[in-house]
């Protein structure tokens, strides 16, 4: 009996430790740079809103713990520093202001829409691109500028910045290469804004940044908009987004997704009756 009973455990740890590490391999699948994503797959980025533990070791994962009744959510209170001693956001005002922010690692066909949608309400957004995006959409980032919008950097190769940290050379490059891009595409210089890809930080990376000048720009929202082949019901979308609004909210919206460009005028609609208003990234207030 006692053979049997052992037999029997061997097999539940050993279908255990399987179906961990297939978890574990999912993960890791979904944490692949977006960068590296052929057009009609879909990238994985800030998965770490739902799964806070899935940064590499020395980097920490951006996420934040939604609230009832409109207030503003709550973050990891323990990492050892303010985010605020180093330029860095995750709400930008006490009063009802929103700052809708796009992020453009590749392009699915949608941003053409969301612009004409913004400028039909008038509403600003910031889009944070990579230098990819960049030189494969040059007619979007134009129009971007041309009505008003901020095109921000997300990066040029939409690395794990504090991965980095160590080369101070290619950490620099990230920023100032896709700068550089965009300035060579619409002689204008980058406004200073940066987003971390992955939401993936350390108080080094948040430092380095700061040094070139930049503000790094995290969210207080952002829902599971991203996987391409398994879109949200625009219903179900429409209602969380409308829920969770908050006073100096940073919007994070991805432009890969279809649900988000078919609800973004609701969605503008339902913010402003609710009394918000849209700001850009140029009024952000230190909030801590």
């Amino acid at each position: 009996m006692k053979s049997i009973n052992v037999i029997v455990l061997v097999f539940i740890v050993f279908f255990t430790v399987s179906g961990c590490f297939s978890a574990a391999q999912q993960r890791s699948a979904l944490l692949d740079d977006e960068m590296k994503a052929p057009a009609k797959s879909t990238p994985a980025e800030f998965v770490e809103e739902y799964a806070p533990t899935a940064a590499p070791q020395g980097a920490l994962s951006w996420y934040v713990m939604r609230r009832p009744n409109h207030e503003v959510p709550t973050i990891d209170r323990n990492i050892g520093f303010k985010l605020g001693d180093y330029e860095a956001y995750y709400v930008g005002s006490r009063d009802k202001k929103i700052f809708l922010t796009f992020d453009e690692g590749y392009e699915k066909g949608y941003t053409a829409s969301i612009l004409d949608t913004l400028q039909e309400h008038q509403v600003p957004a910031a889009f944070f691109v990579t230098e990819h995006y960049i030189r494969e959409n040059p007619e979007l980032i134009k129009r971007m500028v041309t009505e008003g919008h901020l095109v921000v950097n997300h990066s040029k190769t939409h690395p794990s910045m504090p991965s980095i940290t160590d080369n101070a050379e290619r950490f620099k490059n990230e920023l100032l290469d896709t700068a550089q891009a965009f300035k060579d595409l619409t002689g204008q210089d980058m406004p200073l804004f940066f987003r971390p890809p992955k939401g993936e930080y350390n108080q080094t990376s948040l430092q380095m940044t700061a040094d070139l000048g930049y503000k790094t720009v995290f969210w207080s929202f952002a829902y599971e908009d991203w996987v391409v082949e398994r879109q949200p019901d625009p219903e179900k979308a429409l209602d969380l987004i409308l829920k969770n609004t908050h006073p100096g909210e940073i919007m994070l919206l991805h432009a890969v997704s279809k649900t988000n460009s078919d609800i973004l005028g609701q969605v503008i609609k339902g913010v402003q009756e609710q009394g918000y208003s849209f700001a850009t990234l140029y009024e952000l207030e230190k909030v801590e």
